[in-house]
């Protein structure tokens, strides 16, 4: 449950206040310490109370009058360069607040200059406007054209821009080329099984077809040297037994 905003004034209830005092007085010298153990700096704190006879003093006597001499030995200028009292910090809250409030106005009327400038322009009249108001509205209207010139210059220069090219898709990741390799290696090996194949084929089938011819030229061999040996005449001697002058000198028995 959030902590409800409480109001900033003083508290009228003696024993409330009291209360008051004790709770926000030991989360003050909470703060002090936590400021000096995250950001290593010397501080210290005295409180003075009606409800004690003695100064609330944080962390030591002596602590606290060691930073007060360092404090006096620094320069008048630097000692009060950010010192306020009371008076002054309300006068710096008064100048901030007025400040926004001034700031809150010009955005009312310039708003109220635009609905004025809105309405003028679907005929409505400008009959009761004073000559404040005409400033503040010619104010808004060239305004309103600087803006609308700067949209239509912006525009221009994105069409006259070509947008940039879309960019390559992304190249598929080539095969290693090791497996390249290989898948070449084996059509390559299936290629020279078939061609080897092939060409035992043929040369089973060239044998097969010179046997064919060899055992038909053998078979044709021994038919003719069967007429030779068996039944033969001079008649059917070959033409070289008759011309050749060895054998005609050889004795036959």
């Amino acid at each position: 449950m959030t902590r409800k905003k409480v109001k900033l004034a003083y508290i009228t209830n003696d024993s409330s206040r009291k209360a008051t005092f004790k709770k926000r007085k030991k989360g003050l010298l909470k703060k002090v310490s936590e400021l000096s153990t995250l950001c290593d700096i010397k501080t210290c704190a005295i409180i003075y109370s009606p409800y004690d006879t003695q100064p609330e003093v944080w962390p030591s006597p002596m602590e606290v009058q060691n930073i007060i001499a360092k404090f006096k030995m620094m320069p008048e200028m630097d000692q009060s360069k950010k010192m306020v009292n009371q008076e002054s910090f309300l006068r710096q809250r008064i100048a901030k607040s007025e400040e926004q409030l001034k700031k809150q106005q010009r955005d009312n009327r310039e708003k109220e200059m635009t609905q004025v400038m809105y309405r003028s322009l679907v005929g409505e009249g400008l009959q009761n406007l004073n000559i404040v108001d005409l400033n503040d509205l010619g104010w808004v209207i060239d305004k309103s054209i600087k803006e609308i010139d700067e949209k239509i210059k912006s525009l221009l220069e994105q069409q006259a821009v070509p947008p940039p090219p879309p960019p390559p898709p992304a190249a598929a990741a080539p095969a290693p080329q090791v497996v390249t390799m290989t898948s070449h290696a084996s059509r390559t090996t299936k290629q020279d099984m078939f061609n080897d194949e092939a060409a035992v084929r043929n040369t089973i089938t060239d044998l097969a077809t010179d046997s064919s011819q060899n055992q038909q030229w053998l078979m044709d061999l021994l038919k003719s040297n069967d007429n030779m040996c068996f039944g033969r005449n001079d008649d059917m001697l070959p033409y070289s037994l008759h011309t050749n002058n060895f054998w005609s000198n050889f004795p036959f028995p």
